[in-house]
């Protein structure tokens, strides 16, 4: 799964890198994005400007909101067959803004890890989104991120990761593209364009959001 990840990224290096508009007022930068938060996405409903969507799917024939606290990730294989996400996956993509996720590594002692480009260069993974309406008649429009199997780095840490796209398919994840040329795009990066290192228990509060969650705890892996 994909639980947290970090976006943080100024305004001007935002604009350069994926082309959008940015609106100051609304985004600010975060080292611990955790769901329920709004993060920012490019949507191919507005393509063109930065938006902030609630992490955590609310289906639009939801009931209530706190769905969205479990459908925080999709998984690519099943999204077809998932209620929850196939009509979203035809229709409603997005790209989630990123420069580095985070997983735990499970053992005796349970390790969070930063996983990044090697490069430093910030990324976008695929994700989805649904328009939802709430009892007061407030618009609320939610995303999940679609996970894969790991490449060989990731297998060292965990058994899902986050679907990173090529810069190349981007544009094409957010236009209206056929399922079967989507579905091409839902496998592992190359393990070879990622390193991760471990960092500080801070992480796991979803509080924290300060750079001392980027340091590194320990070596590197690649």
């Amino acid at each position: 799964m994909c639980g947290r990840y970090s976006f943080i990224l100024e305004d001007e290096m935002i604009r350069e890198r994926f082309g959008v508009t940015v609106r100051s007022a609304i985004y600010k930068a975060r080292y611990n994005c955790a769901p329920t938060q709004k993060l920012a996405v490019i949507s191919n409903e507005n393509p063109e400007e930065l938006s902030l969507y609630r992490w955590g799917l609310i289906p639009f024939w939801a009931k209530d909101a706190a769905i969205g606290n479990k459908l925080i990730n999709a998984k690519s294989e099943t999204i077809l067959e998932k209620p929850s996400f196939k009509n979203s996956f035809k229709s409603k993509r997005c790209l989630v803004l990123s420069d580095g996720f985070y997983e735990w590594r499970k053992g005796s002692v349970t390790t969070p890890f930063r996983i990044l480009r090697k490069d430093g260069s910030a990324f976008a993974m695929a994700g989805i989104w649904d328009r939802w309406i709430n009892p007061e008649g407030e618009e609320i429009r939610s995303f999940a991120i679609l996970t894969t199997t790991p490449n060989s780095l990731m297998a060292k840490i965990h058994d899902r990761m986050p679907v990173i796209l090529d810069r190349e398919t981007e544009k094409l994840w957010i236009e209206n593209s056929t399922p079967e040329i989507l579905m091409e795009m839902l496998k592992p990066c190359p393990a070879s364009t990622l390193l991760a290192y471990p960092v500080s228990t801070l992480v796991n509060s979803p509080r924290a959001d300060s750079p001392e969650i980027l340091e590194p705890a320990g070596d590197s892996i690649s």
